[in-house]
């Protein structure tokens, strides 16, 4: 259960940017020593009178504060935080957001796409094991943090939509959406789904889950 719901506001300093694929990567600022969340929450950053929200990658056992951020082409705000430099400050305020894992009887499938990813990661760190997870992406290059997450997922899933064929010894490889998986590969059950992404990804999703799973649960957030 979320235990963190009371927002206030904050001032950091950018540590770094690591890249993670051509148009995507973390961002780390410093942590305020104040500052709690819980997995799966995030932060809303402040920058020249522009404001975004952010889901933390960071575990909340973690010293600094990260993001996975991916750079909109025509974008005012990705690109701004593309170009500060390390020592910058940002404010933000936080935390915010209540997709958080709820622990309980049912099998636990998180459901990502794009840099949907950031909060199973938050919540893989916070202890989170044994789920599965269908992780979508354009091209296993943009499969972000899945060396981490494969080994803590009971089962794992990188469902790749733009490249054609499967490569040769990795059979966690689907050709095709998360939800192209939901229909065709998921196997019948009861289970908790938590899905993340895409607005248009996590109404497919609900509509396939409402149709094939009746009996589970439904957790969503839509990253935009």
């Amino acid at each position: 259960m979320a235990g963190v719901t009371a927002p206030g506001s904050y001032t950091a300093r950018l540590l770094g940017r690591t890249r993670l694929s051509a148009d995507t990567y973390q961002l780390d600022l410093d942590r305020p020593s104040d500052f709690r969340f819980d997995a799966g929450q995030g932060i809303r950053l402040s920058r020249g009178g522009l404001v975004r929200e952010y889901t933390l990658v960071s575990g909340p056992a973690d010293p600094q504060l990260s993001l996975c951020v991916q750079v909109v082409s025509g974008g005012r705000f990705s690109p701004l935080l593309a170009e500060l430099s390390a020592g910058s400050s940002l404010s933000f305020s936080g935390p915010h957001g209540f997709f958080t894992f709820q622990d309980g009887p049912l099998p636990a499938v998180f459901v990502a796409a794009g840099t949907g990813i950031a909060p199973f990661v938050s919540m893989a760190k916070a202890g989170a094991t044994g789920f599965t997870l269908l992780h979508g992406a354009r091209t296993l290059r943009d499969l972000h943090y899945r060396e981490a997450l494969q080994s803590v997922a009971g089962d794992y899933h990188g469902c790749i939509s733009r490249e054609t064929a499967k490569r040769p010894g990795r059979a966690w490889v689907f050709k095709g959406r998360v939800t192209d998986f939901l229909r065709q590969r998921m196997p019948a059950g009861a289970f908790a789904f938590y899905a993340c992404g895409r607005r248009e990804m996590i109404r497919e999703a609900i509509s396939i889950i409402d149709e094939r799973f009746p009996d589970s649960r439904v957790f969503f957030e839509v990253f935009f």
